[in-house]
């Protein structure tokens, strides 16, 4: 069964074992609070599209209701999907991860443009960083009291500490690089001799 379903039905399975019901509006809320972080959070359209095919192969269950006169289906795990969930998670590799960073791309060809564009797009993804930062700042609080062993949001909690040294590291990399350019570059973008 699990060539049947690409990863981003894996995620949504996963956004679903916290023992909650949600629709397909609140799934999204949910990966974009979390998978946005360390992953692509999926559209809604391929949200939708997913939650069919997860419920046409009795993964979830989805349970329609009226909501103040438009109807309403949410979705809530079932064994089967737990059981599929559990078999990609143990009997697939979790593989290397692709690596497609768009700032260590332009940084590669820097020599194309001027010296000043690229310390700038590494102040701005300076800037980004530290947003994230932020942003996964506020998340990881959220879940203190939860993240001790045996609680809900113990496995949450470790992927939301990796991602703050990530992206610390990454301010770390992006500065090295922006003092390494002061020291080197000179007006015409080439190296002095």
């Amino acid at each position: 069964m699990s060539q049947d379903i690409p990863v981003t039905g894996y995620a949504i399975l996963g956004l679903l074992t916290f023992g909650d019901e949600l629709t397909g509006y609140e799934i999204k809320q949910r990966a974009d609070m979390t998978l946005r972080f360390y992953w692509v959070s999926p559209a809604m359209s391929q949200i939708y599209s997913e939650l069919r095919r997860l419920t046409d192969l009795g993964l979830l269950a989805a349970d329609a209701r009226s909501d103040g006169g438009r109807e309403v289906t949410s979705y809530a795990i079932t064994e089967a999907g737990q059981a599929a969930l559990r078999e990609w998670m143990d009997g697939t590799p979790a593989g290397f991860p692709v690596l497609k960073h768009t700032v260590l791309l332009r940084l590669l060809i820097g020599h194309a443009t001027q010296p000043e564009q690229t310390r700038q797009m590494l102040l701005d993804y300076v800037a980004e960083l530290e947003a994230a930062l932020d942003d996964l700042t506020r998340v990881r609080e959220g879940l203190r009291g939860a993240d001790r062993p045996g609680e809900p949001f113990r496995f949450p909690s470790l992927v939301a500490d990796w991602g703050l040294d990530y992206f610390a590291a990454e301010t770390r990399h992006a500065q090295r690089a922006l003092a390494s350019l002061g020291e080197t570059e000179v007006g015409d973008g080439r190296r002095p001799e």
